[in-house]
């Protein structure tokens, strides 16, 4: 199982306010929350992506694609993670739950990622400080420590950290030079699109832009 946190649209990332016009931030969000989603659908590794959410267009949206819904307990990101892998997924599967701002994540990262993880693991980001991925063997509470020094803090908390070259899933977008860096990196569809429109997007290659 795997679970993905959404804030409402309205509230979400706004380290990232200004990277595109003000009435698009919500459309943003939302484009690179999908394209997380599809790439964690599509990963082999995967057999369930619940998504822990409030906002009503990111519920319809991921539904859309397959995905399932439970609602936010509304007490932080941790309680959203803690809510998603520990009673809505159950402690008798292995879990893994992840940002949602990972438009250039591939799935064969995400699979070569939980196939590393033995016991406790995270993926830091690629800056090394934070945390994108933490993942769960059955019978082990996931205990999560996102938030800023998330990666010394899973750390610390006997976590093992994954280190693979996994540029796509490591590669989180706070600031709008994170999203230069998933530009370069080549974000998918949805991202692309938007970004294409607003006149943003750069050149990538064609497998760097599949999706």
């Amino acid at each position: 199982m795997t679970v993905i946190p959404v804030k409402e649209l309205s509230a979400a990332k706004s380290r990232l306010r200004g990277a595109v016009p003000v009435q698009r931030h919500p459309e943003l969000v939302l484009a690179m929350v999908r394209d997380t989603a599809a790439a964690v659908l599509s990963a082999t590794t995967v057999a369930e992506l619940i998504v822990v959410t409030d906002d009503p267009v990111v519920a319809e949206a991921v539904r859309e694609m397959g995905a399932k819904v439970a609602p936010d307990p509304g007490a932080g990101l941790n309680a959203a993670l803690r809510f998603g892998a520990d009673e809505v997924a159950g402690p008798s599967t292995h879990r893994a739950v992840l940002t949602g701002d990972l438009p250039a994540l591939r799935p064969a990262d995400l699979d070569a990622a939980l196939r590393a993880a033995s016991g406790r693991s995270f993926v830091p980001d690629a800056a090394g400080t934070g945390t994108v991925l933490l993942a769960v063997p059955p019978r082990t509470p996931l205990d999560p420590r996102f938030g800023p020094g998330s990666a010394a803090a899973h750390l610390a908390s006997g976590a093992s950290p994954l280190t693979g070259d996994w540029a796509g899933l490591r590669q989180d977008v706070d600031t709008a030079a994170d999203l230069d860096s998933v530009l370069g990196l080549g974000a998918a569809t949805r991202t692309r699109s938007l970004l294409r429109d607003l006149g943003l997007s750069q050149a990538c290659t064609p497998a760097a832009c599949a999706g």
